[in-house]
């Protein structure tokens, strides 16, 4: 696979900087790049987690607002609600 190397130069902190040379010092990388092109994996994958999470979000409040526009809801007493929730943390506690 060939690709493309740019240079880029970044500013960041001291500990930072300090942390990625340590990372080299300690031979678990052969340079500063290849910790940053791992970050930058790591952060990648992170970020599409959080994306995805957010869409299936955005899916599950539109079919929220879908149903009660439709008139799929139901009529429901905020302290039934807090009293069943008292109770099945008593059952759990015992």
């Amino acid at each position: 696979m060939s690709t493309t190397l740019e240079r880029l130069t970044v500013t960041m902190p001291s500990e930072m900087t300090a942390a990625i040379k340590y990372a080299v010092e300690e031979g678990g990388y052969a340079s500063a790049s290849e910790v940053v092109r791992e970050a930058l994996r790591d952060w990648s994958t992170k970020r599409q987690l959080m994306l995805d999470d957010l869409a299936a979000l955005k899916k599950d409040i539109d079919k929220g607002l879908a149903d009660v526009a439709a008139g799929r809801v139901k009529q429901f007493n905020a302290d039934d609600i807090i009293n069943r929730g008292r109770q099945l943390l008593a059952a759990r506690s015992s």
